[in-house]
């Protein structure tokens, strides 16, 4: 092939859609069972309501699509995956599924790509790679001492299964964003107690100025992508952005659950040991701090620098000609990563021809 994209999720199919001009010679896979990307795994109670709004990919509008008009009542592992599968027929993005990619490295100018055995396609060759495949899979997890002898249950953004399966429970929520503030909002009425932890003391903004949201948002993804550019660790976006006042975030103020505690500094079978040495007693913790973008594939290609970040210079990895972050750093909000795609596929084509002058 002359490009594989992996991952179709919203930035996958961005970039898929301005490379349809390479017709068969593009293979797009994922690792999902159907269309929708990591939105086919949320938890029940996220709508589209409930969420940041959802900017809609490429050409969406000429299709007759649009999430504005999804029903914001309905769970949104239902309504975007639906919408993202009618986009894909309506512009022939053929993706091959479920295609979950184990390893990437590179033989004669070519990248191979091999994937987990018993999907449609063991193995790709092709001369550049787009990769999409996000961070759905890889949530991030303190490492407290005596995390492992916790004798509750643990679960991650990922694994939240709804506000039921916690009824009458004490329940600790760990991270600063607004996950944790939505699985707050859903446990206050049925938790036996709840207790929100973070890593530094929240900034709740109580303003409603949409210019101000908005040049937080830019500078927020300004300071991601000049961290991408020193193949920096990537901040946070709510670090720079703080928590803005929304509805649900009113309603935890109004209960009193707005005051955090710092990070625990370790765990015991029982609950977790405070700063002061007292421990809060806990039958569950909800680790909903953050994700890490899904790299792992790519490390035979030697991409990470020593503190573990990967310079990207516009999506492109810097040194290795051909390869393409899509949704990395700044580019990982729904509008950003829509608006980047186009960049990334005159990247990929420049390449091809051989007219690319990669950073090195």
């Amino acid at each position: 092939m002359d490009v594989a994209v992996i991952g179709a999720g919203q930035a996958g199919l961005a970039v898929a859609y301005h490379l349809r001009d390479l017709g068969p010679r593009v293979a797009l896979v994922d690792a999902g069972p159907r269309a929708g990307g990591a939105w086919q795994h949320r938890w029940p109670s996220l709508t589209l309501g409930r969420t940041h709004s959802l900017a809609d990919l490429p050409g969406m509008r000429a299709a007759g699509l649009s999430f504005s008009d999804a029903d914001p009542r309905v769970p949104a592992r239902d309504t975007v995956p639906e919408l993202m599968s009618r986009y894909e027929e309506a512009y022939g993005l053929h993706v091959a599924r479920p295609v979950r990619i184990v390893r990437v490295t590179r033989e004669s100018g070519r990248f191979v790509i091999e994937a987990a055995p018993g999907g449609p396609v063991p193995r790709l060759e092709a001369r550049a790679v787009v990769n999409a495949t996000g961070t759905w899979t890889a949530p991030r997890v303190p490492e407290l001492p005596g995390r492992d002898t916790f004798a509750g249950r643990q679960i991650t953004t990922a694994g939240y299964p709804g506000a039921h399966a916690f009824a009458g429970l004490r329940v600790a929520v760990v991270g600063g964003g607004l996950s944790a503030l939505g699985f707050m909002d859903e446990l206050a009425p049925v938790a036996s107690a709840l207790r929100w932890y973070t890593r530094r003391p929240p900034v709740i903004r109580d303003d409603a100025s949409s210019e101000l949201g908005f040049a937080r948002g830019r500078a927020a993804v300004e300071a991601q992508d000049a961290a991408a550019l020193a193949g920096q660790l990537l901040p946070s976006i709510v670090s720079v952005t703080g928590i803005p006042l929304t509805p649900p975030v009113r309603r935890l103020k109004a209960r009193g659950l707005l005051d955090s505690h710092p990070m625990p500094v370790r765990m015991v079978p029982d609950g977790l040991v405070e700063t002061d040495g007292s421990v809060w007693a806990a039958d569950a913790i909800i680790w909903a701090t953050g994700f890490d973008h899904a790299l792992d594939h790519l490390e035979p290609l030697g991409i990470r620098g020593a503190d573990g970040g990967v310079r990207v210079d516009q999506g492109r990895v810097v040194g290795q000609p051909g390869l393409i972050l899509a949704g990395y750093a700044g580019q990982a909000s729904t509008v950003s990563a829509a608006r980047a795609a186009r960049t990334s596929a005159r990247h990929v084509r420049e390449h091809l021809s051989g007219a690319a002058d990669w950073p090195a």
